[in-house]
């Protein structure tokens, strides 16, 4: 077993094996064994409520502004699935979600695409679908290292893309029965693609969280953002430890690193504390308007929701679009509920305190 773990790394992964993957992570992204509920620190977080708000409801705005966009709402719909038979119609229902409350939307790996050319019609049904939505494309540290900036370009034209995430996975790298856990060169791989790239860069974790030492890394080489994805929501060790045989060393390694990862609060606040030259988006363990609020007064420019979207979406539109109101909604109450008009007003009053165990 040590010998083919060593020599993994090569990405010869067949079509039918990427599909198994890809309906394997939506099935087990699902579980709620596979969520680190409680680990996100938003627990601690207490927003203080402002009963005698000098405005009315209709005077508060969700309103914001990324990356040069001016947008409804704060909100992106976080990566998760592409590339196999079951994803193009749930991308296109949440593409066309997405376009109407106006939320960005950031698709799954576009990796398959990089060999198989055929897997880009997935993006001009959703461009069909929802011709205006703004959406990021999407490819792993260990593939970009790999892979000419032509071939990056081109994932960016396929989707008609305002922005490429580059999404870092080493844990899940380690642990999946196909992983490619080689990042020797990746920040040199990053800066050159942020210089070349026709599109910003955001760099995006899986649910692991940022150090301040990696954050600091990515100041000054021009990513446009920095996504902290931190612990707390679906954990994608112990996803690829379920993939396992019960025999595999990587089965029993993911139950011990089962609460691996930087909790989404910390590494917000650790991208505070070194004062980054990128906006900063939070993600992992987002399950309400509560929970994005608490992110933006921290100082989040984006609040990205993945289970609570893909579980709704799988009931249906209708669903999807009420999930979606609701979560705006709310948002907009905690604004009222804590006095204050926008996101940017929310960042600049302290409305928010350590709940006291």
């Amino acid at each position: 077993m040590a010998s083919n773990l060593e020599n993994r790394g090569i990405d010869c992964e067949s079509n039918d094996q990427f599909e198994s993957r890809k309906v394997d992570h939506l099935r087990l992204s699902l579980s709620e064994k596979n969520q680190t509920t409680g680990h996100s620190g938003l627990g601690r977080i207490q927003l203080i409520h402002e009963a005698l708000p000098d405005l009315n409801f209709s005077q508060v705005s969700i309103s914001s502004l990324s990356l040069k966009n001016k947008l409804k709402t704060p909100f992106l719909i976080s990566s998760m699935t592409a590339g196999h038979s079951g994803s193009v119609n749930l991308n296109e229902l949440l593409a066309r979600a997405a376009s109407e409350h106006g939320w960005r939307m950031g698709v799954g790996s576009q990796r398959r695409e990089l060999n198989d050319l055929a897997a880009a019609a997935e993006w001009k049904a959703i461009r069909k679908a929802a011709p205006k939505v703004i959406l990021y494309g999407n490819l792993g540290l260990s593939q970009l290292i790999q892979t000419r900036l032509a071939d990056v370009e081109r994932l960016v034209d396929s989707l008609q893309a305002e922005g490429m995430i580059i999404h870092l996975n080493a844990l899940q790298e380690c642990l999946q029965p196909e992983g490619t856990p080689n990042f020797k060169g990746g920040i040199e791989s990053l800066e050159k693609l942020c210089l070349r790239l026709s599109v910003p860069v955001i760099v995006k974790e899986t649910g692991c969280g940022f150090s301040r030492s990696t954050l600091k890394r990515l100041r000054n080489i021009g990513v446009a953002a920095v996504d902290v994805s931190g612990i707390g929501g679906t954990h994608w060790g112990r996803i690829e430890g379920a993939r396992n045989s019960e025999e595999d060393i990587r089965y029993e390694a993911a139950h011990g690193l089962s609460d691996w990862g930087i909790s989404t609060v910390d590494s917000v606040l650790n991208a505070i504390n070194v004062k980054p030259d990128y906006e900063i988006w939070a993600s992992g363990g987002v399950r309400s308007g509560q929970d994005a609020a608490k992110l933006l007064a921290l100082g989040a420019n984006t609040v990205g929701f993945a289970k609570p979207i893909l579980e709704a979406a799988l009931q249906g539109e209708e669903v999807l679009m009420r999930r979606m109101s609701a979560l705006e909604f709310e948002l907009k109450t905690v604004l009222f509920c804590t006095g204050v008009r926008n996101i940017s007003e929310l960042q600049k009053k302290k409305v928010w305190a350590w709940r006291a165990n």
